[in-house]
Parts: C-alpha cells; structure tokens; sequence
C-alpha cells in the first residue's frame, strides 16, 4: 500500500524515524520489501509483525536513467503486488525542478524532494515554492533541503554548510514544504567523517525549536558503512580504505529531535558490492547472473531488517496499519 510520507512521519515524529532506502534493480526491491516485512529467505513467508515496519522506497535521477524509469516502476508495482502487506512512501531522492514535475504528473510518486540547496538562498525559496504549488495540486508532498552535505554520491557533489536555524523557518513558511532535509554534520558516500567527528546534535535542536511544532526533519548521508561488509568487500577483492560513516547509537536521538526520515543508500550499495564479490570469489567458475542474486536479497532483507531495528521502526506496521484504517493485508 502506497502511503504519503506526511502520513508516516505523523505517527513516527519523536518516537522513531522511517528508513529511506534507495534501490536500483529487482534484487534490491524484493529484498527491501522482503526485510522490511521481516521474511527474509521467502515471498511467501508470513510476516512476522513484531519485526515488521513501514518504510520509503527511494529512486535516485541516477536510478530513473539508468535504464528507463518505467522499468523500475514496474518492479515496484509488481513488489506491492506480491508483498501486500507493505506500507512504504515511494519518493524522489534529489530531484531537479524538471524531474520533480515529471514525477508529479505520473501519478506514481507520492513524495518528492526538490534539492535546491546549491542556490543561494531566495533562488531556493522559489524553485521550492513552485515545486511545493504543483505538487500539493496532485496530492504529493514535498520535501526540501537548506544547507549542503559534503561528499559524492552518484552526481551528488558538496562541500559541507550547515543548515542555519535563523533561516529555516522563514523558508519552511514561504515555501509551504512538507518536510525539510538539514545539514547537520553527514555526507553523501562512504567517507563521511575523520576522527572523532559526529552528528550536530545540537543544530538539529536548534533547528526543531524554531520550527512549527512537530515538523518534519529528514537526514541525508545517514549510512552507517559497518566496517563488517567494508572487510568483507576488500577480503574478496575490494578496496574501500578508511569508509566511516553515521553511528547507528545516534539514530535515536536524531529521532527524538524530529528526524522523521533517516536516509540510507551507500549501506545497500555496500552490501551489494560485498555478496556479489564473494559470490564470484567463491565460485569462479559460475556465469549464472542469478547465482549472487539469490545469496544477495536474503542477505539484504537481513540488514534492513537490522536497521529498523535501530531506527526504531521495527515492530511498528500494524500501529501504522490500524492508525491508517488500512485493515488487514490481503
């Protein structure tokens, strides 16, 4: 069941965030949905409800192109399809104006994000605002970004600046944003601190006290880059050095200060690339494409399934179902 985001992040705010994953490909979705489900070996397991959790399935400008964007919507469709039990938002991660309008009229996407972070500040103001016009036209929410990451991740590129509390609720009034995404220490990709370096707390409570009451927050480059599949990739041939990334302990209490979405991409991308490389290390002699497919989205399910767990939103589906008046899957 396709939900908005506004709808999750009524229930969530304070208590949990909902983990935003993004996917590219048949072997991330079925295992995305299969996690977040707490099935992980089977489609055709039972849910297991005290595991369960709502989610957002995220799709990149990189993953619409990469192919068709009617490839991956059709996966999408066919995954609601065969996991009825789901409840997830499928939203626009970093979208331009252009392709915000064009997720807008497909009637598929029910939240955008508009990054118009790069412009100064009043260029964002407008872009977002027309963004936020077209979109609440067709029933789709919208989420925005003030402040910039610093790091790379597909043709996302910046340098850290941190989201200015003065400014963010005169952009949240004169846009009309559902949500707004800040900058509070992440970055896009696998190196996303040195040293003793950790989320600003502190800005992000900044931030919720001048805010409307009960706000959306959402933060981007939020994987955490275990060092488990970082050694499990370079053991089978990788070489990813010195990867760090967002300490799952602080989840929570980004959480409680209204974070309502936690982003998470590299993760997925990581546990990809260590799967697939075992997969050819182990069997070398194997051409079946299928063959690391299946090794991978069990595993998959299992590390989303793990994230819920400390974003907190496992065990919380059938709190959202029955707030929702979704009544039982089919």
């Amino acid at each position: 069941m396709i939900v908005t985001t506004n709808e999750l992040f009524r229930l969530a705010y304070g208590k949990y965030a909902v983990g935003a994953y993004n996917i590219n490909n048949l072997e991330q979705a079925v295992g995305l949905f299969r996690g977040n489900l707490a099935k992980p070996d089977s489609n055709d397991q039972p849910a297991d409800e005290a595991k369960s959790a709502p989610f957002i399935l995220q799709i990149s400008r990189g993953a619409r192109a990469y192919t068709d964007k009617r490839f991956l919507e059709a996966i999408i469709r066919a995954a609601e399809q065969v996991f009825p039990e789901a409840i997830f938002a499928v939203h626009l991660d970093h979208g331009t104006e252009e392709v915000c309008y064009d997720c807008i009229d497909s009637g598929f996407y029910s939240s955008v994000m508009i990054d118009a972070s790069h412009e100064v500040f009043e260029e964002n103001v407008a872009i977002t605002k027309r963004v936020v016009e077209r979109a609440h036209e067709k029933g789709v929410v919208v989420e925005a970004e003030l402040g910039q990451l610093g790091g790379v991740e597909e043709d996302i590129e910046g340098s850290v600046c941190l989201t200015d509390p003065s400014q963010a609720a005169e952009f949240v009034e004169r846009t009309g944003c559902d949500s707004l995404a800040v900058a509070i220490g992440t970055s896009h990709g696998a190196y996303k601190f040195q040293g003793s370096q950790a989320l600003r707390l502190d800005r992000l409570a900044e931030i919720q006290r001048i805010l409307p009451e009960r706000f959306p927050l959402v933060m981007h480059g939020a994987s955490s880059v275990l060092k488990e599949w970082v050694d499990r990739i370079n053991q089978a041939g990788g070489q990813i050095e010195g990867a760090s990334g967002v300490a799952e302990d602080q989840y929570l209490p980004a959480a409680n200060l209204g974070v309502c979405k936690i982003n998470i991409d590299t993760d997925g991308r990581l546990v990809w690339c260590a799967i697939y490389r075992e997969s050819f290390r182990d069997k070398p002699a194997d051409f079946d494409p299928r063959t690391p497919g299946k090794r991978f989205m069990p595993e998959y399910a299992r590390y989303i399934m793990h994230k819920n767990t400390q974003l907190g939103s496992a065990g919380q589906l059938e709190t959202v179902r029955e707030a929702l008046g979704a009544g039982s899957a089919a």
